[in-house]
């Protein structure tokens, strides 16, 4: 059996500034350091035998307050995707296995919204209005000027899944994802075979961990999504 947990990042600056965020690398806020706390005290009792993030702060802050409770992790060390060779042609020492291997790959990255990037989304739907905003942020495959729709993110994200989780999981390990929300619901919508009308409405709440168990041929036997003390 293998478990994979997965969780949005805790509240940014431009979540709590209601603005487009995409790729730019802005922090956590306040309630988003608390928010990601809390998971890391909820999660302190799990074992985790690999990591994946984006390149984006927001989503490793969120991992490092994660490991920083964890009863299990002493150390760990970043694997970046670009620099993946300098550390997987080796031979592990002995040393090497009380450290968790955190992979950074922006192909976890948040969608990316092009020209809406910076904007509040008050301002947005003034300038372009409602409807036009509304299928930007809500529909499957209509991109915003210059950005990624949903599909085109699922697109850059499932092929990275299924080379690099995957494999984790047919070994029977617990895999921790700290991402965003458009990342990690094209995840989602590939492990609960949602369709393209079910992903689209689908709320992932920040700082909200969404655990999937799956069985040794990698079906789905059980999803729970943990509720954090505020």
């Amino acid at each position: 059996m293998s478990t994979l947990i997965l969780v949005r990042h805790g509240q940014s600056i431009w979540n709590l500034q209601n603005r487009f965020t995409g790729w730019v690398d802005v922090s956590l806020s306040h309630q988003g350091m608390e928010e990601a706390e809390r998971v890391g005290q909820r999660l302190a009792s799990e074992h985790f035998d690999v990591a994946f993030t984006s390149v984006l702060l927001r989503a490793q802050d969120t991992l490092y307050e994660i490991l920083k409770h964890n009863r299990h992790c002493q150390q760990y060390v970043r694997v970046h995707e670009r620099n993946l060779e300098r550390y997987e042609h080796f031979t592990p020492a002995a040393g090497d296995a009380n450290e968790l291997k955190i992979y950074i790959s922006e192909k976890l990255n948040e969608r990316f919204y092009g020209d809406l990037q910076g904007l509040n989304k008050d301002h947005a739907r003034q300038q372009f209005g409602d409807e036009q905003v509304h299928q930007w942020r809500r529909s499957y495959d209509v991109p915003p000027p210059n950005g990624e729709s949903l599909k085109m993110t699922a697109e850059r994200t499932l092929p990275y899944f299924h080379r690099c989780i995957d494999p984790q999981l047919q070994a029977g390990r617990t895999v921790l994802v700290s991402a965003h929300g458009n990342s990690l619901r094209a995840i989602i919508m590939h492990i609960e075979h949602m369709t393209a009308a079910q992903i689209i409405d689908y709320e992932l709440a920040t700082g909200t961990p969404h655990v999937y168990k799956f069985d040794n041929s990698l079906h789905l036997i059980d999803k729970r999504i943990l509720t954090t003390v505020t």
